[in-house]
């Protein structure tokens, strides 16, 4: 391949990756758009947990309303454009794949949304409730008077939830990287220990200041850690089944071609 070719090759590459997120960048404005039209029904339900606790919200700048609908604008069209992201992530290396990979890749991007959903709902029915509990149980010991602003109560809600439902697809990044025969059992094994001490990093750092926030946290998201563990191992199995199969097919082959000769 010449050089000229070579050049033309990337630039072709640039030119899709280009592509790929100018279509990513639509879809989330259209769901930013979208997300603005639903913020007010999906804020009403989403400050029950405040009238449980038994105080009240406060405004302490002219942007804070807004400043708050757009956070849940922007959480919605998250939801929204994740799974299209994994879907251009695939069209884009595609190309480079075998089409056994490529079919079963594309089959994993219904699951980004699934997966997505549940590390939301985990994040915000269990570990959001808990760590607003306690900090609000360390205010009122000291004896302080609660004031609270509608933007510190939603960045501490979004800081909790959204990272912890990006973590929900680990299982399915590392199936679909086994799939690319790039990661595979036995190295998720040999790394588990640098993995856990970056998992427990994490949760120490989106949670609370205490260890019962961090252990309730850390568990779910080693667990995570295990099942995309036994989820590669599954893969892995089946590749190796179809690599012995490939090889005994061709050393048949090969037989029945010196028996002919």
């Amino acid at each position: 391949m010449s050089l000229e070719s070579q050049e033309m090759s990337v630039v072709d590459h640039l030119t899709e990756l280009r592509k790929r997120i100018i279509y990513v960048l639509i879809i989330f404005l259209l769901g930013l758009v979208g997300g603005l039209f639903c913020a007010k029904p999906i804020y009403d339900y989403l400050i029950q947990a405040d009238l449980a606790q038994g105080f009240v919200l406060h405004a302490f700048s002219f942007w804070d309303g807004i400043g708050m609908y757009m956070k849940i604008a922007m959480a919605v069209s998250l939801a929204v454009s994740v799974p299209f992201i994994a879907y251009q992530l695939w069209a884009f290396i595609s190309p480079g794949l075998r089409s056994e990979e490529r079919s079963a890749a594309l089959r994993y991007v219904p699951y980004v949304f699934v997966l997505f959903l549940l590390g939301m709902a985990f994040a915000y029915y269990i570990v959001f409730p808990m760590a607003l509990s306690f900090t609000i149980s360390i205010t009122r010991s000291m004896g302080l008077e609660e004031t609270y602003g509608i933007a510190q109560y939603f960045n501490f809600m979004f800081s909790l939830v959204l990272p912890l439902a990006l973590l929900f697809e680990l299982p399915l990044l590392v199936m679909f990287l086994t799939k690319l025969r790039i990661l595979n059992p036995l190295r998720l094994r040999k790394m588990r220990r640098y993995a856990y001490f970056a998992l427990v990093f994490i949760a120490v750092v989106i949670t609370p200041p205490d260890l019962i926030s961090d252990f309730l946290v850390t568990i779910p998201l080693l667990v995570l850690y295990e099942f995309s563990v036994f989820l590669s191992a599954f893969v892995y199995r089946k590749q190796l089944a179809a690599d012995a199969a490939l090889e005994a097919r061709y050393v048949k082959q090969e037989e029945k071609e010196e028996t002919g000769n």
